[in-house]
């Protein structure tokens, strides 16, 4: 269901591998997907994860008949539906606080759960025949929680269009967009990946850490706050050891010597 490979550079390779339903978010989706991003962001040999598929579809979004069948609770399934809502919330926001930085690979469609997904990972590289999507309007079902993510992606009326009408959106024009960084040919799509993977996989995984926690951090804040929060970040970067190793090494025209601290 979930393929995991950590290579020599410290490049983590998760694939969702269940074509056959779309890697669909199930619940054991999403709780593997939890559990797996928790436990890479604490390992000090992972340094970049991609998060690729296999199949058809990088991921078409929340298991319809999983969430069909939670219906039949005496509520109508409103406990169902609010467990499940929250377990996705939960999983988005495990990608966003990973003190690593997370590459979605994109192939095929990407759509409703599964275009917030690729919303919630630090940088996105699509193939060109890949499409995105929040499509829920078709069935009489807002995509609210895939909003969160496309919202602070792209521009307000770039969202609100792909949320109002539910259309596909090529690669290119997701590109444009800003809610994928590359489209690339489908067969320059693994080589592209892993060229940006192993570029930030060459950096201090400290410095990348601070830096991907604040970034989220001061994009909630009102600008002179963000500033002094970024101000202390800052500070306390310069004091860590990469920081001075880095300095020095940038002097004396040497490589710098990471101890990721």
């Amino acid at each position: 269901m979930l393929l995991s490979d950590l290579d020599a550079d410290g490049i983590l390779r998760l694939t969702l591998d269940d074509p056959s339903r779309r890697n669909v978010l199930s619940e054991a989706m999403m709780t593997r997907l939890t559990e797996v991003f928790t436990d890479a962001g604490q390992n000090p040999a992972v340094r970049v994860i991609i998060l690729a598929a296999h199949g058809p579809a990088f991921c078409a979004g929340h298991d319809l008949k999983e969430m069909t069948a939670g219906r039949a609770g005496p509520d109508g399934g409103r406990a169902y539906f609010t467990k499940v809502m929250a377990q996705c919330s939960a999983m988005m926001q495990t990608i966003v606080n990973c003190p690593k930085p997370v590459i979605a690979e994109v192939t095929g469609i990407a759509t409703a759960a599964g275009c917030q997904l690729v919303a919630s990972c630090d940088l996105a590289i699509a193939a060109d025949t890949a499409r995105f999507s929040t499509p829920g309007v078709h069935i009489g079902l807002f995509c609210s929680t895939p909003m969160v993510a496309l919202s602070r992606n792209v521009s307000n009326k770039h969202a609100m269009e792909m949320l109002l009408t539910g259309d596909m959106t090529p690669a290119s024009r997701a590109a444009e967009m800003g809610l994928v960084n590359h489209a690339v040919p489908e067969d320059a799509l693994g080589a592209a990946t892993l060229d940006m993977a192993r570029k930030i996989a060459s950096k201090s995984s400290m410095t990348l850490a601070t830096g991907k926690r604040a970034f989220y951090a001061q994009r909630e804040m009102p600008l002179a706050e963000a500033y002094d929060y970024a101000s202390q970040v800052m500070v306390d970067n310069m004091l860590a050891h990469d920081a001075r190793e880095g300095i020095n090494a940038f002097i004396e025209k040497r490589a710098p010597q990471w101890q990721d601290q």
